[in-house]
């Protein structure tokens, strides 16, 4: 059986963290959010905090961590399991893939996975929702939607999806690091050509369902694949427009054109705080970048919190200083409003039935 302490060594992806950003009145800033909605389109809240923190007390690093979200006025965000988290080996340059699961191992792990979550979260008092309605500015505790990164556990059947459903599950990330059955990667070789015939009856499956479609780690051809058959907004929850090639994790950043084929649905692509940013102030930049490529109105963020690569943005009671860093780039009060939760809660609205 695993345990509270396996699931969060295992299901949270490691990095390193970077120290945490100095602040200039930031406690007069996490108390004076006037925007309605601060969403989080990727996160693994818990893993590195308990790490760094609390050792091996991870009950103490889960709450904590829900603590560090009310202080920076989180009202949501996608909590994702990692399907493929039993086969990755966290590396000083990024993450490596260390073979395949056997017949059932993949759905096994999720299943381990998604009852510890909930049983953890309940635990907290924090909600898991099922629909966009609960995202409301008002909210005293953050929102809490489960994710599943990559499609692994699926194990090409789509009879698993239901369940999936039923255990609460509303948004899953196509692919990760280890190549599965639904369709190719950026950081791998391609075996499809994009999605695979399976990853297309999925998506269709998916737009049935009402669940939210995510390609981040996807390729560009199986992005592009995607974007030609769904009936419904797609999301990459975490990524960041290319740049020098000899970027840290560059193979994770998208060019325009994927960028393009995101908004073209009416999705949105959460801006990455990896280290793939030289700093918190680029970060901010390039979020103006992405935004300048597909409209305002199709960004949101995705930070990778608690398992980033090198973050410059490392806590959640940090949105505050974005929300204002967005203000002084440029972007009026609505605007930075849509960036910071409420394009996110638009496209959940148009996917998720219930």
């Amino acid at each position: 059986m695993q345990t509270r302490k396996d699931f969060l060594r295992t299901a949270m992806t490691v990095a390193a963290a970077s120290p945490f950003l100095s602040m200039k009145s930031f406690a007069e800033l996490a108390t004076s959010k006037n925007d309605p909605i601060y969403f989080d389109l990727h996160s693994h809240p818990g893993w590195n905090f308990a790490k760094k923190n609390f050792g091996d007390n991870t009950d103490a690093a889960f709450s904590k961590m829900i603590t560090n979200m009310k202080e920076g006025h989180l009202t949501g965000a996608f909590f994702a399991i990692v399907a493929d988290a039993g086969l990755l080996k966290p590396t000083a340059t990024g993450i490596s893939v260390t073979g395949k699961y056997g017949a059932g191992e993949g759905w096994k792990s999720y299943k381990n996975q998604v009852t510890l979550l909930r049983t953890v979260l309940n635990s907290l008092g924090v909600p898991i929702s099922t629909n966009a309605k609960d995202l409301r500015a008002d909210n005293k505790e953050p929102i809490c939607y489960i994710a599943v990164e990559g499609g692994d556990f699926l194990e090409g059947s789509l009879d698993k999806l239901e369940e999936t459903y039923k255990d609460g599950v509303r948004s899953i990330q196509l692919v990760h690091y280890a190549p599965n059955e639904v369709g190719d990667l950026q950081t791998a070789d391609a075996n499809f050509n994009g999605l695979s015939s399976f990853g297309k009856e999925l998506i269709k499956k998916m737009n049935e369902w009402g669940m939210v479609i995510d390609l981040a780690h996807a390729s560009y051809q199986t992005t592009k694949d995607v974007a030609a058959i769904t009936k419904a907004p797609i999301i990459l929850s975490h990524s960041m427009l290319e740049m020098e090639a000899d970027r840290p994790i560059a193979k994770r950043a998208i060019s325009k054109e994927h960028a393009k084929l995101i908004a073209d649905t009416g999705g949105v692509i959460g801006a990455w705080p990896s280290g793939f940013n030289k700093s918190f102030e680029e970060y901010v930049d390039n979020i103006k970048r992405l935004v300048d490529v597909v409209g305002v109105e199709h960004v949101g963020i995705g930070t990778d919190m608690d398992a980033n690569f090198k973050p410059v943005l490392s806590k959640y009671s940090e949105f505050p200083k974005l929300n204002e860093a967005l203000l002084t780039k440029g972007f009026s009060k609505s605007e930075t409003g849509k960036l910071m939760g409420d394009n996110a809660k638009r496209v959940l609205s148009k996917i998720i039935k219930n």
